[in-house]
């Protein structure tokens, strides 16, 4: 974070200074876990159903924090507010102010958005310094946690933007203002929120109406309700994809045995073959957002194309793809899940098969809403038609996966519904050959339990 002192906190935040001059400054970043606190930082004390951060406050300082953020006096240097996040919200909207320079990225889209996110911030990187961290902070507090990691040297901000309704992505548009808008694809996430995807469609395209006219919008034309937000921006539009629309086009895509990607770039009227190292058909659609991100930015064509090869996983238990000493292949896509990248992982553990047996373990894909028995049963199905061998099924909720396969016409394979990850760890642990394919894939309801359980020790995150 840029250097605040806290009377300049207090005035943005509509709070008032406790325990110190308004003249002390804020120098290190700001945390909301206090076993994160750097020194000269600022802690914010935020009161959960199970932790109260205010009891955490004279350890913070003790420990190097310059001042505490919160909602009742601590008894340590400080401001008080009414309301912890949207204090965070309207300093981030400040540090933003003062950074005229800054570069601001968002990016939003049903599936792909951590993976994306991370894919910009490692070629933006390569211009100047970046800020792009790990995980999905994408929501009302992780946004502007995102935002305030920002200072004076950084040029390009990458923020990846979650939605559960409306109005909610125009709220982060709000904190910090986009040149760049990223759409990536509208898919069957959180239908039980927006009731269909026509709903979460409207929702996402609140990031491209965010946009001014200076600004661009980076469009998938492969996806229609993407390329169909192009009228509701005033930002120039680009668009990526494999359709001839596309300004940044893949031609002749190839799936090697890895289940790697490799396609020709088109862009600007030059071309250039790109081999990725990061594994799943989908990942052509989100290297190619990427690129079109990169480009704007400035980035050389020769640079981008040679860049998108050393590209890799930088947020955990997503595509993680890894080999273990006995020969089993393990894809570690397991924290979170939907109906469209559920899809999207078992089409990467098709095209990885090559003959040798897969199993697909799978979860519980939450917040569907009306559509959540349809939803798992047409992830089932796909399974089947995709040819997996084995599903196991974790938990009741899940079930309907296991019914979908078994109702697909001439499935030979074999689908079991297990209680817990427990059961799932022993069914695999009791099962496996050397030339097995295993993804692990589920909605952060702890299936990636069931990946640790199969990772040789060294490769654990």
């Amino acid at each position: 974070m840029i250097r605040l002192t806290l009377g300049e906190i207090a005035q943005i935040t509509g709070g008032r200074v406790v325990h110190a001059e308004p003249g002390l400054a804020v120098t290190g970043g700001v945390e909301y876990d206090s076993r994160k606190i750097e020194p000269g930082g600022l802690f914010v004390a935020f009161e959960g159903e199970k932790v109260d951060g205010h009891s955490y406050a004279a350890a913070v300082v003790e420990a190097g924090a310059a001042a505490v953020l919160s909602t009742r006096d601590t008894g340590q240097p400080g401001v008080v507010v009414e309301e912890p996040l949207a204090a965070l919200a309207k300093l981030a909207q400040a540090v933003v102010a003062r950074l005229p320079e800054l570069t601001v990225v968002g990016l939003t889209g049903s599936n792909g958005k951590t993976s994306t996110k991370d894919y910009i911030g490692q070629l933006l990187a390569r211009l100047g310094p970046t800020v792009a961290p790990a995980g999905s902070l994408n929501n009302e507090l992780g946004f502007p946690y995102t935002v305030l990691r920002a200072g004076p040297e950084t040029r390009f901000l990458v923020l990846e933007m979650g939605a559960r309704g409306i109005g909610h992505i125009r709220y982060l548009t709000d904190i910090a203002r986009p040149s760049i808008g990223v759409v990536l694809n509208i898919g069957a996430a959180h239908l039980g929120e927006f009731g269909s995807v026509e709903g979460t469609a409207q929702a996402k395209g609140e990031l491209v109406e965010a946009l001014s006219a200076d600004g661009v919008a980076v469009l998938n034309a492969d996806d229609p309700l993407v390329a169909g937000m192009a009228p509701r921006t005033a930002a120039r539009v680009l668009r990526t994809g494999e359709s001839e629309m596309s300004d940044v086009r893949a031609t002749d895509v190839r799936i090697d045995p890895s289940g790697r990607a490799s396609y020709t770039l088109n862009a600007g009227g030059r071309s250039a073959r790109v081999q990725l190292a990061v594994a799943g058909r989908h990942q052509v659609a989100n290297t190619l957002a990427a690129a079109g991100v990169a480009l704007v930015a400035g980035l050389g064509f020769d640079e981008l194309a040679a860049a998108l090869g050393e590209i890799g996983i930088v947020s955990v238990r997503r595509m993680d793809v890894f080999t273990r000493p006995d020969g089993v292949t393990v894809i570690d896509d397991s924290y979170n899940a939907n109906p469209s990248s559920t899809a999207a992982a078992l089409r990467a553990l098709a095209s990885m098969a090559g003959g040798r047996r897969t199993t697909a373990v799978l979860g519980y894909m939450a917040e569907l809403g009306e559509h959540e028995r349809s939803g798992h049963e047409e992830v089932g199905r796909l399974a089947a038609d995709l040819g997996v061998d084995r599903i196991i099924v974790v938990g009741a909720d899940a079930a309907p996966i296991a019914d979908g396969a078994q109702a697909a016409d001439g499935w030979k394979g074999d689908a079991v519904v297990v209680t817990d990850q427990a059961s799932a760890i022993e069914i695999l642990a009791g099962d496996l050959h050397g030339s097995d394919v295993v993804l692990v894939k589920g909605s952060r309801y702890r299936t990636w339990d069931v990946a640790d359980s199969l990772r040789p020790e060294e490769v654990r995150p």
